[in-house]
């Protein structure tokens, strides 16, 4: 865990959201709308909460990372080059055969990356396995997933939620970008899905609700449940905007999985640097 202001985290979440743009910009392919969305959160894990060593990815004391929708690698893979775990011109081979950086995280290929995601429901399941194994083993670290409000419809997100609570999984923490649009199939109907935060509430978990573009909430929240040791899982419902931070993106459910052509990459990095509005 870094020493580093909230000031410094928003310049960082800056330049995540500007990698991340610049990867799916060169490799004309990814998700931009759930990246940028998700942008803050994981800006304040691995710039300041998150227990981890870039010169030692498998340090078995590290906290553990689960990215369940894994299509927002984007954000995970430029968290990854600029805390140097691969070298940051890695962001240039996104989607590139032999790149570390594929479609999904891929723990097989890319240093950093705790479990391989991508099949949507399912990442939640392997981090309540890691949190089972870390108090067997009686270790400190703590396993931080992010999960997508679409995925809340997945029965098997709830499976494992019960589980977190049976076990008592108090070194579980669960981000929700709730950032209320989804693509059903190939359909694109926007599906609001409400009240997440009540659903774990209900079935256990220690909740709360914040803005999730919020760094002063956001670090806020994560010093606040740091020493609760209660027998909870933790649940963060994050209020987001999915494309946050580009106006013609935000909002917009065609920016999903679309990559910025040269003159839409150019206007977006203009307004990203100016900071969130």
């Amino acid at each position: 865990m870094k020493n580093i202001s909230i000031e410094e985290l928003k310049e960082k979440a800056i330049e995540m959201r500007r990698t991340a743009l610049t990867m799916i910009h060169e490799a004309q392919s990814g998700h931009p709308g759930g990246s940028l969305s998700a942008a803050d959160i994981m800006t304040a894990l691995y710039f300041k909460e998150m227990n981890i060593d870039p010169n030692n990815p498998t340090w078995e004391d590290r906290d553990r990372f689960v990215l369940s929708k894994g299509h927002v690698c984007p954000i995970q893979y430029s968290a990854l080059a600029l805390r140097g775990y691969v070298p940051y011109e890695t962001i240039y081979t996104l989607r590139k055969y032999g790149s570390p950086f594929q479609g999904h995280p891929d723990m097989k290929k890319c240093p950093g990356i705790d479990i391989s995601t991508g099949s949507l429901g399912q990442g939640l399941s392997c981090g309540v396995g890691m949190a089972i194994g870390g108090k067997r083993d009686s270790k400190d670290y703590r396993v931080f997933a992010l999960i997508g409000d679409g995925e809340c419809q997945e029965g098997q997100i709830w499976e494992a939620a019960q589980t977190a609570v049976k076990y008592q999984l108090d070194n579980l923490v669960i981000f929700v970008d709730n950032n209320r649009l989804q693509i059903d199939g190939f359909c694109d109907e926007i599906m609001p899905l409400q009240d997440i935060e009540k659903k774990f509430d209900a079935f256990g978990f220690e909740t709360k609700k914040i803005d999730g573009h919020s760094m002063e909430e956001i670090v806020e929240t994560l010093d606040e449940i740091r020493v609760a040791k209660n027998g909870k899982p933790k649940c963060i419902v994050c209020e987001t905007v999915k494309g946050k931070g580009v106006s013609f993106m935000e909002d917009v459910v065609e920016w999903h999985g679309v990559a910025p052509n040269d003159e839409e990459y150019k206007k977006a990095l203009e307004e990203i640097t100016g900071g969130l509005q």
